[in-house]
């Protein structure tokens, strides 16, 4: 005999995320570039295995991820520190 619907227990389940917070994969970016990469090509082996997608690809979201305020309020560090490395480049074109 099974029980009724409203005992039934409810699967647990990750809550959506709201509409002002940031998606899985934009988090993913922001924890990728948080971390060190030692030697030459290991963060671009890293987007590729750990995201699946380009480098060139990776560089497009991020840049606009940091101009994203919900990235701000996830990861100012990160964020802020992203925004000053592409501002210097900027101002030295």
């Amino acid at each position: 005999m099974t029980a009724p619907d409203h005992e039934r227990p409810t699967p647990r389940t990750e809550p959506a995320p709201a509409a002002e917070d940031l998606s899985v994969r934009d988090r993913a970016l922001l924890a990728l570039e948080r971390r060190s990469h030692a030697g030459p090509g290991a963060k671009e082996r890293a987007i590729r295995e750990e995201l699946g997608i380009s480098p060139v690809r990776y560089y497009q979201l991020l840049n606009a991820l940091i101009d994203d305020e919900r990235a701000l309020r996830e990861d100012p560090v990160t964020v802020n520190r992203l925004r000053r490395v592409r501002d210097a480049k900027r101002g030295r074109r």
